[in-house]
């Protein structure tokens, strides 16, 4: 009942949550966690070489920003667009079930792994990844095209915890199908912008968990092309984003530094 709530109604869950943290923050104090083993890059006489010295891992620095702005960006892009008014441009359904629909893209994404976990010993990471950012780009170009006029069920909990069917445009569920294809990406590019870097993958790992940021941003982006010239040109910033994957997986990946000694 949202007319008639205030802040401090959310009083309990905060307390509770500090409770958890302050507790882990006690348990972490007291237990004694060895650090693993880190081999650290022995420095040479003329040796300014760094995992950045590597155009196959800056590229994929590069990805890895893109790739986690796109994983953020579709399931945001579907909460916001469903909830928006038709005046608007938006579709206008309840809050529960597009919430619902958006949480089936996040859900698709650990079905992705599980099955990338099967077959990742059996195909090649640049194999994999061209062929689900290939998957995802059909995707997207799908649900641009697609008027919204094309109507498809999709299955959601309502807010009384019952199932049911609702009415969806064809190009929502299209998109929530990417999560499938976004699945796997970050190990597959992980994967192709370390090969060869040897010593200097620490470094690398580093600054990957750096890139991350992409998924504070690229949503920013997308938002203001929707802003701008409305929802479905937005879906291009999505194809773009994959595109580059694409190309990241075919030539970008490929290590054209292997003068630079990494033992």
């Amino acid at each position: 009942n949202i007319a008639n709530t205030t802040i401090k109604d959310a009083n309990p869950a905060l307390f509770i949550a500090m409770s958890i943290f302050a507790l882990a923050f006690v348990v972490l104090l007291l237990v004694r966690i060895p650090e693993p083993h880190q081999i650290v890059p022995t420095l040479r006489a003329g040796d300014n070489y760094s995992a950045l010295s590597f155009r196959h891992f800056k590229l994929g620095a590069v990805a890895i920003f893109i790739y986690v702005g796109i994983e953020v960006a579709i399931p945001n892009f579907i909460n916001v667009y469903l909830t928006t008014g038709t005046q608007d441009g938006g579709f206008a359904m309840d809050r529960t079930s597009a919430g619902v629909i958006s949480g089936t893209y996040w859900f698709l994404m650990l079905v992705g792994r599980f099955l990338g976990a099967m077959v990742a010993n059996k195909v090649s990471s640049r194999g994999m990844l061209l062929s689900v950012s290939l998957l995802g780009v059909i995707l997207t170009v799908g649900a641009f095209l697609s008027p919204d006029s094309n109507m498809v069920s999709m299955p959601v909990i309502n807010s009384d915890l019952s199932f049911s069917m609702v009415q969806t445009p064809l190009g929502v569920m299209l998109m929530v199908l990417v999560g499938l294809s976004t699945s796997v990406m970050w190990g597959g590019i992980f994967n192709l912008a370390v090969e060869g870097l040897g010593r200097y993958t620490s470094m690398a790992s580093g600054i990957f968990m750096v890139m991350v940021c992409g998924g504070g941003i690229i949503p920013v982006i997308r938002g203001a092309v929707a802003d701008s010239f409305g929802f479905r040109m937005s879906y291009l910033v999505i194809v773009f984003g994959l595109l580059y994957i694409i190309y990241y997986a075919i030539w970008g990946s490929r290590n054209v530094n292997r003068n630079i000694n990494t033992l």
